[in-house]
This record gives C-alpha cells, structure tokens and sequence, in this order.
C-alpha cells in the first residue's frame, strides 16, 4: 500500500511540474478543533502568489481529511486552527507516508493548538523532534527577505513568533509556525483590520514557504 501510493504520489507530483499547475489543500483533522479557521487566507495567499512570485496555483484550495488517499493529489497542505487536534495511528501513517514521499505540510498555530499539534506531530515522527528553524534558513530568504526569520502578525501573549520543522534526510517536510498567526494576515483585510504593511508582511512570508514547498 505505501509503495503504492508513494508511486502515484511521484506521478501526480511529475505531471503538475509538467504542467506548472498546482492545487493546494487544507488539512480536515477529527478532535474538535476548527481545522476550518481563516477562510479567506489560502485563496488570497494564492493569488498574492500567482502575481508576486509566478506560481499557477488553482485560486480554491482543496480540502482533504488527513486519512484520506487523496492528500497525495495535493504537493502542500495547509493545517490550522485553535483547538484539539486526533490524529489516529492510520492518518499518521498516512501523512507520514504523504511527506517522506515528497509531500509538504504548513501548520499555522491559530494560537491554542501547540500542546495538540506536537503530541500528533510525534505520532507521525516518533523517531525525530521539531526543530527551531534559525533566521538564516533559506524558507527566510526567498523572493522576499527576512533577516530576522518568522514575522509576528498578531500579538496575542507577546511571545515571540518561532518557526520549527521537521526534517527528514535533509528535507524540510513540516512547517509549523507558532506564536504568529501568519494565516490572519492572510485574511481579508476587514476580518482582523490588521494595517496593510502587516498584511504585506505576512503574505510575503507565506509566499516565500509556498516557494520553498515548490522547489524543495
């Protein structure tokens, strides 16, 4: 079964670079937690994307739950949220099979997912840790620029916003951003009435992890 969806996974992978077309997806996870949060950000994330940085990105994303065979029709999933997170020991074999085979998951803290998102995260990498990702990782340094690594967007305890990864033969398969809130700067700018130079800062940070998903 792994083989087998890792080789239709490389195939879908091949004929969207082929076409240079995507269509990304949120993550629909089971424990209660509003895996649903932010409607408007990956819509305008995208065609901040397709303008700014030359993707051809399907303006809708899709949604695909976490245990389904069809996460390998997306190259990128986008999971967030501010509650409880379930993940069952088949959806961790299954996203843990999505991302060794090449897939690339962004989980975006809606602030009050942490305690949840490194319990299931351990689910599907017992063997390996989140890491705290360094200013100088390339994810900063893309089309734009952010010499002192992941930008605040809401304030919310004024911690500061921390980047961590997974990484698994030198690649990064996992994003978590944490004490950012970058998705609500995705957002319409009424939803949160954050200033335009916040939004800026938060779309361009997330084009640069959809740029890095892409070329990594």
């Amino acid at each position: 079964m792994k083989k087998t969806l890792l080789h239709i996974f490389s195939l879908l992978t091949l004929n969207l670079c082929a076409q240079n077309t995507y269509q990304i997806a949120i993550l629909k996870y089971n424990g209660g937690g509003d895996w649903y949060a932010n409607p408007t950000a990956l819509p305008n994330l995208i065609e901040f994307s397709n303008k700014n940085i030359g993707t051809n990105i399907k303006k809708e994303p899709a949604t695909v739950e976490v245990g389904s065979s069809d996460i390998f029709n997306y190259p990128f999933l986008h999971m967030t949220g501010h509650g409880n997170v379930v993940f069952s020991a088949a959806e961790s074999e299954n996203l843990r099979t999505y991302l060794l085979g090449g897939g690339f998951l962004h989980i975006d803290d809606n602030y009050g997912m942490d305690p949840f998102v490194r319990t299931e995260i351990r689910k599907v990498f017992p063997e390996t840790d989140l890491v705290e990702l360094p200013s100088n990782h390339p994810i900063f340094h893309g089309k734009f620029d952010f010499p002192n690594g992941l930008p605040k967007i809401h304030e919310h305890d004024a911690s500061p916003s921390k980047a961590f990864g997974i990484v698994m033969d030198g690649r990064l398969v996992c994003l978590y951003t944490f004490e950012s809130d970058i998705g609500d700067g995705w957002e319409d700018a009424e939803v949160h009435n954050d200033s335009e130079k916040i939004r800026l800062k938060a779309l361009q940070m997330g084009a640069n992890i959809l740029e890095y998903a892409f070329s990594n």
